[in-house]
């Protein structure tokens, strides 16, 4: 057994926490009390949240600060690979001893919190002593009583792409889109700056509704825009075009996370030359990955491609579902999605996309989805579609000496899996 695994299974068969999610900032506070606050010591926060886009938008700009010899610590929700991948430290991960440490000191204080609160604390703990320009930190779900909502003056709020995720978290009769935007932008700070990514129309309408009270600087995405221009795209503002000359992003949907990061990026005083040398260099683990060695591409016929994402909403489906119809070689996907999403909205963007689907569970996930009921949905949706018992099993069903895309996709915990095997 990892270590990783390891710290997760600790976690989720401890006394005091607990695996299921229950918003409410009361504990983390009386917690953070009792270990000395030590979130008011954090300078220069900068919150991510939204539903699509927290994760690429973060790791796009604190590409940018490490680049122009500026340091930051990091917190993302989910790890793919490792939980060490939460922690970012100014120049390196925290070791999964140092997180057994915090969690001990955790543990001492005796309030009942949840595995996100645990680890949010071990954050907050480790990122206090540590001398940095900035702090990058990413939401879990609904903000308004996120766990990771703790700072009273935070340097900027950033919100991405919000859309139909996180309803199982709302009450019975407020499971809408409406009460999603409520929760995630009616509690923004009034002393700090906002940044708000693309939105479709009738989301961008409501969050400007739900912010008409707010009195801090609202950027909105009308101050920038994604261009496209004989085949290359580019960032533009009133005062800068941007190449993004990438081989490494494939998506219209993370090609626009990365151009909010850029605007964000240069309101930071961050060079522009810095950026421009840095956006070939930026990978999102789990976004858009082709694996191009390992354990798993060796077992690949010649013709063969496998790409890893971890969409798992409708609107990181029609991105996907958009960039795989550009490609002409036969497509076939490995899907996998945990219970708390929206299988239906998120399958039918597929339609006439792939040849066959074949449905699995994600191995070690309790919260994982059922892959006979996951067959069933995909038949439904006139989609093609077989099942199978895990990654391996698939696999072997799918892999021949035909050309073709494989694309696993439908979850970032079934991604990291993959990873790991790889």
């Amino acid at each position: 057994m990892s270590q990783s695994i390891s710290l997760y299974k600790q976690l989720a068969n401890h006394k005091f926490f607990n695996k299921t999610i229950n918003f409410d900032l009361t504990r983390i506070k009386l917690v953070l009390k009792k270990l000395n606050n030590p979130e008011k010591k954090l300078n220069n926060v900068i919150n991510f949240l939204g539903s699509s886009g927290k994760y690429t938008t973060l790791h796009s700009i604190k590409s940018f600060i490490l680049a122009n010899n500026q340091t930051a610590t990091a917190y993302i929700s989910p790890s793919i690979k490792d939980i060490k991948e939460r922690f970012w430290m100014g120049d390196r991960y925290l070791t999964h001893q140092e997180i057994r440490q915090s969690i001990k000191s955790i543990e001492k204080v005796k309030v009942p919190l949840t595995i996100f609160e645990v680890l949010t604390v071990v954050f907050l703990m480790n990122a206090s002593k540590q001398n940095v320009d900035y702090h990058l930190v990413e939401a879990g779900a609904l903000f308004a009583k996120d766990s990771t909502n703790v700072f009273d003056f935070p340097l900027a709020q950033v919100v991405v792409n919000i859309n139909k995720q996180h309803l199982n978290f709302l009450d019975k009769n407020k499971k809408t889109l409406d009460e999603v935007i409520y929760q995630k932008v009616r509690f923004l700070s009034n002393f700090t700056n906002i940044y708000v990514g693309k939105q479709k129309p009738n989301v961008l309408k409501k969050i400007k509704r739900n912010l008409k009270k707010n009195r801090s600087k609202i950027n909105y995405p009308n101050t920038w825009r994604l261009v496209k221009k004989n085949r290359q795209y580019f960032y533009q503002d009133k005062k800068n075009k941007i190449i993004l000359n990438s081989k490494n992003i494939h998506s219209k949907g993370l090609l626009e996370n990365l151009c909010h990061a850029i605007k964000i990026a240069l309101d930071l005083k961050i060079d522009k030359k810095v950026i421009k040398k840095t956006i070939p260099k930026i990978t999102f683990d789990g976004r858009f990955q082709y694996l191009n060695k390992g354990k798993i591409k060796n077992r690949l016929h010649k013709g063969e491609k496998i790409l890893l994402d971890g969409a798992h909403a409708e609107t990181d489906a029609k991105n996907l579902s958009n960039y795989l119809k550009s490609i002409k070689v036969p497509r076939y996907g490995m899907w996998a999605m945990m219970k708390n999403k929206e299988p239906d909205l998120f399958i039918k963007q597929f339609k006439n996309v792939f040849k066959k689907i074949i449905t699995i569970p994600i191995e070690n996930e309790k919260g994982t989805m059922n892959n006979n009921k996951l067959y069933q949905i995909a038949l439904k949706n006139k989609i093609s579609a077989d099942k199978a018992n895990n990654f391996n099993e698939a696999l072997k069903k799918i892999s021949s000496k035909e050309r073709k895309l494989i694309v696993c996709f439908g979850s970032l915990y079934n991604v990291g899996n993959i990873l790991n095997k790889n």
